[in-house]
């Protein structure tokens, strides 16, 4: 167990601050976040060149350190010992929350182990953004950030959340938007709710609220710009039971009883490959050896 006194006088190790930056417009920078990266040490910054521009824009004078995903196991030994040596720390990405689809996570958890104290700064977040004005349930809700860009992964992983009842948070390009919505519609069917946050607090800031069906004609005729953040309705209808009584049948027995259960022997292999996530191929040539 770890217990965090966060603004305790006494403590001996500097203090990671984990500062939220504008998702867009500069002017949702807290009064609060532009304070503490005046007065830490140093930034950690997923990117310098970007978080400059910030840092200029309300005249803060502070120097940076580089902190991405290509180089933060070696930036976290580092961190940790000034830390420990009484400095303390602001860490921000490019845009919204730390951790949040962004680097952060592991120097969180570096820090914790070592008890050293983690402060975390409420800010702009795209995600509960979106979600609060998408006119989608706003609770229970599941956060998932970018989906896999493969559509065969993408096919598998929503396949596993379909029936999920809380509403979902997803992150995705605007070159992969259209063919993403696409997928959606297939695994989920067309009529769930489905909302598109466009270019969040930006000027060209834009909502698509209605069902995938309705979402998916205007994209053939539009194409979006910008950053998105889509947000889908929960599951609403009954949900289905499966059939676990394969399990304790081979893989012959179980072809055997899918035929017997009106298959044709070519779509039966195509199932038991399927649910033992085995290769079809292997399955083809078990069956047809006998």
């Amino acid at each position: 167990m770890n217990k965090q006194k966060s603004f305790d006088k006494n403590q001996a190790f500097g203090t990671l601050f984990l500062v939220p930056t504008p998702i867009g417009n500069l002017q949702d920078m807290t009064f609060r976040a532009v304070d503490t990266l005046k007065n830490v040490d140093f930034i950690a910054a997923e990117d310098t060149r970007n978080t400059q521009k910030l840092l200029n824009h309300f005249e803060i004078n502070k120097k940076q350190v580089s902190f991405h995903e290509h180089n933060y196991k070696e930036r976290i030994a580092q961190f940790i010992a000034e830390l420990k040596s009484g400095k303390s720390i602001a860490q921000v990405s490019d845009a919204g929350m730390p951790s949040i689809s962004d680097p952060g996570h592991e120097l969180v958890l570096a820090a914790i182990s070592e008890n050293i104290s983690v402060v975390a700064l409420p800010g702009a977040s795209a995600g509960v953004t979106a979600l609060i004005a998408s006119g989608v349930a706003p609770q229970p809700f599941a956060f998932y950030g970018f989906l896999p860009r493969k559509k065969k992964d993408q096919v598998t992983f929503l396949e596993e959340i379909r029936e999920q009842r809380e509403t979902q948070i997803f992150y995705e390009s605007p070159f992969r938007i259209k063919e993403t919505i696409e997928t959606l519609g297939e695994v989920y069917g067309l009529e769930r709710k489905l909302t598109i946050a466009r270019e969040l607090t930006k000027l060209h800031e834009e909502y698509l609220r209605g069902s995938i069906s309705q979402v998916l004609d205007y994209l053939k005729d539009n194409t979006l710009k910008g950053e998105i953040c889509f947000i889908i309705e929960g599951f609403t209808g009954e949900k289905s039971t499966v059939d676990h009584s394969w399990e304790s049948l081979s893989v012959l027995e179980h072809i055997e009883k899918l035929i017997t259960d009106g298959l044709s022997s070519k779509d039966a292999i195509k199932e038991v490959a399927k649910l033992r996530g085995l290769k079809k191929q292997d399955v083809y040539k078990e069956y047809h050896t006998e």
